[in-house]
């Protein structure tokens, strides 16, 4: 019976323990510094120094490409939005690789009319590193 006592009480199984590893895995807690920005019609969530697949960027690899459609940005003194996009803001990317995404299979089937059609498609990506987010010309990160 003192088992059963002392597996309950163990550090290993109290709530506390199990919540801070929770906490700090939280990317919302581990970012700094963000910017949310448009392009390709679709928003991304750029942190500095992380990598993203973008579609395909006409741009040579090891190049730098700026965004400027920045639709928000947050540092340490706090978040600005843009109406739509926030005036002097900047994100630079740098061009690691052009890729392939997966591939996804379409498949077309009509019932009872016997027919059938099989298609696949891979998206062509650029792997970008971000490596500054500038507001008015200063870098917040």
């Amino acid at each position: 019976m003192s088992d059963t006592a002392s597996s309950g009480s163990s550090p290993e199984s109290s709530p506390a323990a199990s919540a801070n590893p929770v906490a700090s895995a939280s990317p919302a807690a581990a970012a700094g510094s963000y910017a949310i920005v448009e392009t390709s019609g679709q928003q991304f969530w750029l942190q500095p120094e992380r990598y993203v697949d973008l579609d395909r960027i006409h741009a040579d690899v090891d190049s730098t490409v700026t965004l400027e459609t920045v639709l928000l940005v947050k540092d340490g003194s706090g978040t600005t939005l843009g109406h739509p996009y926030v005036k002097g803001a900047t994100v630079e990317l740098k061009v690691l690789a052009h890729r392939r995404g997966p591939k996804l299979l379409v498949y077309k089937m009509r019932p009872k009319k016997k027919t059938r059609r099989k298609n696949g498609h891979r998206q062509e990506l650029t792997r970008v590193l971000v490596q500054s987010i500038k507001v008015g010309g200063k870098a917040i990160a």
